[in-house]
């Protein structure tokens, strides 16, 4: 199974393009996702963004149609070696920060050693995290409290950014997809927002 996002402007040709590469697509609504068929087995599914079922007719059209992007909403990264942190106008980024952080890799050396390293380790990725924070806290709080927010990055990282007071109102507004991004870097940054705007679809070729 591959994923792919795919902006809204370009769904009607997506759908298409698969129903002609595969022989044609069924296509079904089904639990707030658009579903498609080949005759070969192949099948998509396509979820629209910011966490929004779709319930209306099951053509590409009117799913791409659906396609809302808020008028304010959030966007946080995190992995030990990084974050980056968004507030944006609809698509549009009003504020940002990037910022990276060395966090040391894994030793092979046992005993003592590795005990201290592993020590350092741990009290680097809590400062990386205490950072994040910082800065999410200060980008993100401007934002109204039920704003949503879009994550990604390494999960155990952002869930222990997300655990900081400052930030609990907008961690119970988490809305998938959860990005799987590298270390962020502002290209990273500027990917993950046109992801996070795109319809995801799920892609299982027969």
């Amino acid at each position: 199974m591959a994923t792919v996002f795919v902006p809204a402007a370009r769904v009607v040709r997506w759908v298409a393009n698969f129903a002609e590469g595969h022989g044609g697509a069924e296509l079904t609504v089904r639990d707030g996702l658009l579903h498609g068929v080949a005759p070969d087995r192949s099948t998509f599914t396509a979820a629209l963004p910011f966490g929004a079922g779709y319930d209306g007719v099951p053509e590409a059209d009117a799913f791409a149609a659906a396609v809302t992007v808020p008028p304010t909403w959030g966007l946080l990264l995190v992995r030990k070696g990084g974050f980056a942190v968004a507030r944006l106008e609809r698509e549009r980024t009003v504020e940002s920060k990037v910022g990276q952080r060395h966090v040391q890799g894994r030793t092979k050396a046992g005993g003592q050693s590795q005990q201290r390293f592993a020590r350092r380790r741990d009290n680097q990725a809590r400062q990386a995290y205490e950072a994040a924070a910082e800065h999410a806290a200060r980008i993100l709080g401007g934002l109204d409290r039920s704003a949503l927010l879009v994550v990604g990055g390494d999960h155990a990282a952002v869930h222990a950014v997300l655990e900081d007071g400052r930030l609990t109102a907008l961690a119970e507004h988490v809305v998938e997809p959860w990005l799987p991004v590298p270390d962020p870097r502002r290209a990273v940054l500027e990917g993950a927002v046109r992801d996070a705007c795109s319809v995801r679809v799920e892609v299982v070729n027969a």
